[in-house]
């Protein structure tokens, strides 16, 4: 559940700071006919988000075990790297987020207001699609039960809640700390579903090795007990490893965890409390800022 509640709050924040950047520029240049526009594209994004969810669920049903667990291995690893490129790509680009969307909604209104549509479905809609690719990884990931959905679903509704406390000022977010110590998180995670996509593969008969074990503490650490539990659904260790899994957990955590460190936790300055902090006021004053991002 841990894992899908995180990624629902770092995903839904996202998609919440996108919408409230977006309503309060329409409403400071009192574009205000535009928004019906803008939920519509957003509404129209959240549907096409839960569709894809729901292809992925329900679509490899009565397929074959083995073409099953390559639907799922290979999905598994695009979204790891889907899930990769996002917290890069916000550690890289969050400073500059709120200019950018002001700048494509400009265009956007210039266009007309269909156009307008048609920008909240992109931007919201890349946020939706990451998102349902990655819970079902994960929760194929932790087993085929209602934990990991509700998980999630408590993940955006706190994110929906953080974003409407923050459009209207009542909420001051670090977003920088937030989003740095979540991706940090979402790599030891991201790890673990690699590994479950290597599994799936071998299981498919697509990778060698399927009973080349690196190691196997079951016995130790049994996948019914409470803390074999614990570990499945958070990390996603399994007590019985293959040697392919093995590689590619360490291939993928010791760059990219040794790459985020010195590029987000390193690389980036330090900023005064005040700007690394983001308030948005009220409907009608200034848009929220994420200045503060890393």
């Amino acid at each position: 559940m841990l894992p899908n509640f995180l990624i629902g709050l770092r995903e839904g924040l996202e998609a919440a700071l996108v919408v409230g950047i977006l309503v309060a520029y329409l409403v400071k240049t009192g574009r205000r006919d535009l928004l019906p526009q803008l939920w519509a594209g957003v509404t129209l994004a959240v549907v096409v988000s839960l569709a894809f969810g729901a292809l992925l669920t329900f679509g490899p049903r009565g397929l074959t075990f083995e073409a099953q667990e390559a639907i799922g291995g290979t999905l598994s690893i695009v979204a790891v790297g889907l899930i990769t490129w996002m917290i890069f790509w916000m550690g890289k680009t969050a400073r500059h987020l709120k200019s950018d969307l002001h700048g494509k909604l400009d265009e956007a209104v210039a266009a007309g207001r269909w156009a307008v549509l048609v920008m909240a479905v992109l931007a919201v809609g890349r946020e939706g699609l990451e998102t349902a690719l990655f819970l079902w990884a994960g929760a194929q990931a932790t087993g085929q039960t209602v934990e990991p959905l509700v998980g999630a679903l408590l993940g955006i509704l706190v994110a929906v809640a953080l974003g409407w406390a923050v459009y209207k000022g009542a909420v001051r977010l670090n977003l920088r700390v937030f989003f740095a110590w979540t991706g940090l998180l979402l790599i030891v995670i991201a790890a673990g579903v690699l590994s479950y996509g290597v599994h799936d593969l071998q299981e498919a008969g697509i990778l060698p090795g399927l009973h080349n074990l690196a190691f196997d503490v079951s016995a130790q650490v049994p996948p019914s007990s409470w803390y074999g539990t614990l570990l499945k659904g958070t990390v996603n260790f399994s007590p019985a490893t293959t040697w392919l899994e093995a590689l590619a957990w360490t291939a993928y955590i010791v760059p990219v965890m040794t790459v985020y460190v010195r590029t987000v936790w390193s690389g980036s300055p330090r900023t005064p409390t005040t700007s690394s902090t983001v308030k948005a006021p009220a409907a009608g004053a200034a848009a929220p800022t994420t200045g503060g991002t890393p």
